[in-house]
């Protein structure tokens, strides 16, 4: 990979504090990486990068989508929170020029998870979760559970997530449901 300086374009998108965020799930994912077995350079530059598109706004977003031919199903569509994810993983395929599909899908899925994550999706989905800089309640365990296997992670994370969703009365994308199964399925051996 030709080497860029990720942190000052960034910089230059984000305020301090997503900024900060960013920096904090890259040095995050770097250690999951690490404690995994995944690729650490990749796992750096999906975590700077995960977030680029956060700060735009949802009709930025959608133009970023659209004019990189990112499909947009209608739960996406239903929830603009999850608008960054696909148009952060457009633009660093577009406006980037970073053609590796696992980094675009790491950062394509770390809002919703899915069924058949590589190693590098996982990390990430997980090391947004829990970087230094998380302070919600649950992180605690969150960090634990990840610390015991990525398997127990993810299911933590997964089980969170649909549970804050929930009690919102917010949507909850098929991705999600998908992979929760997956790894229940996968911790019970079936």
């Amino acid at each position: 990979m030709k080497t860029v300086n990720y942190d000052a374009i960034i910089k230059s998108r984000l305020s301090e504090k997503r900024y900060i965020h960013s920096l904090n799930v890259a040095k995050e994912a770097v250690r999951l990486a690490k404690k995994y077995g995944a690729d650490e350079e990749k796992a750096y530059i999906a975590g700077i990068l995960h977030d680029i598109c956060k700060e735009d706004s949802p009709e930025t977003q959608l133009q970023i989508i659209e004019k990189y031919g990112i499909t947009v199903d209608e739960f996406t569509l239903q929830s603009t929170k999850l608008y960054h994810a696909k148009a952060g993983a457009a633009y660093v395929l577009g406006e980037l020029g970073i053609e590796d599909e696992d980094i675009i899908n790491a950062i394509l899925y770390h809002t919703t998870a899915r069924k058949n994550m590589s190693i590098l999706e996982t990390i990430i989905y997980l090391a947004d979760y829990i970087g230094e800089d998380r302070n919600y309640n649950g992180v605690d365990e969150m960090r634990t559970e990840t610390e015991k296997s990525v398997l127990d992670g993810m299911i933590y994370a997964l089980k969170f997530t649909m549970q804050d969703l929930a009690g919102r009365e917010l949507v909850i994308h098929p991705d999600t449901f998908d992979a929760y199964n997956q790894y229940i399925l996968e911790k019970r051996g079936s």
